[in-house]
């Protein structure tokens, strides 16, 4: 008599959920070293860096891509309970907030390229801040994310108005600068897009909050 054929190990779906909590992580790590190397190529004017940040863009997009495509298998295949679901609803769209941090992090460098060869303007000075801020806020959140402190999480979400407030300090100052002298044009311009990426990745950072506070409670909460 044949042998019976042995069934090969179906993922359970604690297994599956482990994995999508794995792919944020690493999408998480990923766009953490997106932006320290963004900001720091913006401030030391190192055009490879640059490059860096905008070739390694494609693995956070293949990490999100493996993401949705577990997460609709998982759902399909596994009938996930309410909690289950949730979950897996919370992680894609963190995941996709991440995607769309890196495509930040990645205009941050094409605009900072631009800018490495040019003199830089005295205003120059709070970008970093505000860069350095911005990342502050991307490593707390990350934190949060990991440890499902939702306590933290609600913490760093209420910080985004100084990143706002920074935001629109140097919006003013970098326009008036171009109105007194029309030669910082080109290197100002680049600034307010720098400034409003990193104004639009603190949101992002906020809208993982939410997803946080869905993820424990299932509560839909605005935090901004």
């Amino acid at each position: 008599m044949s042998e019976p054929l042995l069934h090969p190990h179906h993922p359970t779906l604690g297994d599956e959920l482990m994995h999508l909590r794995r792919i944020v992580a690493d999408m998480g790590e990923l766009v953490d070293t997106a932006i320290t190397q963004a900001t720091s190529g913006l401030a030391e004017r190192d055009v490879t860096m640059c490059a860096r940040v905008i070739a390694d863009d494609a693995l956070v997009n293949d990490r999100q891509r493996e993401l949705r495509e577990l997460s609709f298998s998982l759902i399909v295949n596994q009938s996930p309970d309410e909690r289950e679901l949730r979950e897996t609803i919370g992680l894609l769209n963190m995941s996709s907030e991440l995607e769309r941090m890196g495509d930040h992090c990645v205009s941050i460098a094409k605009l900072a390229r631009n800018l490495a060869d040019l003199p830089p303007l005295e205003t120059y000075v709070d970008v970093p801040k505000m860069a350095a801020y911005c990342s502050d806020q991307v490593r707390g959140i990350l934190a949060a994310m990991v440890s499902r402190d939702v306590i933290q999480a609600r913490r760093i979400a209420a910080g985004d108005d100084r990143v706002d407030r920074i935001y629109h300090r140097l919006f003013d100052d970098l326009i008036q600068m171009m109105t007194e002298d029309n030669t910082t044009v080109f290197r100002a311009t680049n600034l307010v897009f720098i400034a409003h990426h990193l104004e639009r990745i603190a949101d992002r950072v906020t809208n993982i909050a939410e997803d946080l506070v869905f993820l424990d409670s299932g509560a839909i909460e605005e935090l901004g």
